[in-house]
């Protein structure tokens, strides 16, 4: 017999558990669909475990400049093991009862299985069959993508899943993708003692970040031994021992013990493309970027609708879905987004780039300067950093900044409410920064945009 819910919601990742949260004593029931662990690819695959990976490779980088600013010698082993063991800790062992148990207690009802939409009220999951009375959420995210590269189908290759949490460091990596992903995971072998090759087919890596950000980081990146091989695709893969072997468009020829492939992310679009519902040109769910609205009371969240790929984003839509379940005329805002990009210098950033802008036709203005330029950059001993602050002229109000620097994560959250409220300029020029914290470098960058924009 169906099972009746006011609200199904297909996915139990971090926008799921938010929705729960939401509706914690609405009165509303709660059913949630999750194939996996609950919680998502950030908890397990993701965001906790990369981040960990990284900073294991960082106390090392760190040991190193202690030679530098402290130390006459410095030594150690990498203990990788130990590594894998504190990442697959931090990723929960990938156990999801205390998090199921948490989503449940919300008073969710939790299906685990394959569920799937077959019309726009109705999800099956294994015999079970939920019915919604009031509103389906779809909340399912993404998954790897994989290239159709000639051979690559041949090979074992490593996705965020195997990277995020390995059992083995390998002697040589090769990365497909410059993106974040690609990136981070490339820093944080190459750092444990991988010598790490990344291949990037576009005309720059960290493409979807203003230009001066790559360039900033790159000198960074190859320092840690990383090479970096830009523009030129790779054309087809074959074994080669116990390992690979890569041809890239150039003729050149790149072999590696493990390929790991960081080339972006496609919708989880099977569980619902046969309900019929409106999807993008790159396959994800077509939802009203401020409702979240797919169809009349069917919502997206998260990933699975393209509006962002982050955990941080997904919660936020979480939550403004449970509001809106619960009656509220609650909007999403997607002007300032924060992105971090978690290397070593960090790269983080908010709202749009110089081009951006330009091409919505804003009078712009740019300010920019090198925070290693600064008393705490000198103190730190950091060197080659970037900061870019893009402005529009007509409104007076921060649109778009990037910054290359240790704690650039932490330091955006004083731009990211910025341009979300649209704070003047020249107010923002009146701020007090501390000094002399790494923030401090604002005061005067937005001090030379406020001149150029008045």
């Amino acid at each position: 017999m169906p099972q009746e819910f006011d609200v199904v919601c297909l996915g139990g990742g971090v926008a799921g558990e938010a929705i729960a949260d939401g509706l914690d004593g609405s009165g509303l029931s709660l059913a949630v669909v999750e194939r996996e662990l609950v919680g998502g690819e950030c908890p397990y695959w993701g965001c906790v475990p990369s981040k960990t990976l990284l900073r294991s490779g960082e106390t090392l980088e760190e040991a190193g400049r202690a030679r530098t600013l402290a130390a006459s010698r410095v030594e150690w082993d990498v203990d990788f093991p130990k590594v894998s063991k504190r990442v697959l800790w931090m990723a929960r062992d990938l156990d999801d009862t205390r998090p199921a148990a948490a989503l449940e207690a919300t008073g969710a009802k939790l299906f685990r299985g394959e569920g799937t939409l077959i019309d726009l009220r109705t999800v099956h999951v294994g015999p079970e069959q939920l019915v919604a009375r009031k509103a389906v959420v779809i909340a399912n995210g993404s998954t790897a993508a994989i290239p159709p590269i000639p051979g690559l189908d041949k090979v074992h290759y490593w996705t965020n899943r195997q990277a995020a949490v390995p059992r083995e460091l390998p002697a040589t990596m090769a990365v497909l993708g410059g993106g974040a992903v690609g990136i981070e995971l490339g820093q944080a072998f190459a750092r444990l003692g991988s010598k790490v090759t990344v291949i990037e087919a576009g005309p720059r890596f960290l493409g979807l970040e203003e230009p001066e950000a790559g360039a900033a980081l790159r000198p960074h990146l190859e320092a840690d031994g990383i090479t970096l091989l830009i523009g030129d695709a790779c054309v087809a893969i074959e074994p080669h021992g116990d390992g690979v072997m890569l041809s890239l468009k150039s003729g050149a020829i790149v072999s590696a013990d493990r390929v790991l492939v960081a080339t972006g992310r496609r919708p989880n679009l099977e569980a619902w493309r046969a309900s019929g519902i409106a999807q993008t040109e790159r396959g994800w769910l077509k939802v009203d970027p401020a409702t979240l609205e797919a169809h009349a009371d069917v919502y997206g969240a998260g990933d699975i609708t393209g509006l962002g790929g982050f955990t941080h984003l997904a919660y936020y839509h979480g939550q403004i879905v449970a509001r809106r379940l619960r009656g509220e005329d609650a909007r999403a805002d997607h002007t300032a987004v924060p992105r971090v990009t978690f290397t070593d210098p960090e790269v983080a950033s908010v709202g749009l780039s110089e081009a951006s802008a330009r091409e919505r036709g804003m009078d712009v203005a740019v300010a920019s300067a090198d925070p290693a330029e600064t008393a705490r950059g000198y103190i730190h001993d950091f060197h080659g950093g970037a900061l870019k602050l893009v402005g529009d002229r007509k409104r007076g109000v921060l649109v778009g900044a990037t910054m290359v620097t240790p704690r650039a994560g932490e330091i955006l959250g004083e731009l990211v409410l910025a341009v979300k409220v649209g704070t003047p300029v020249r107010d923002l020029a009146d701020v007090i920064h501390p000094f002399p914290a790494f923030n401090r470098v604002l005061g005067a960058v937005i001090g030379e945009l406020a001149k150029k924009m008045a």
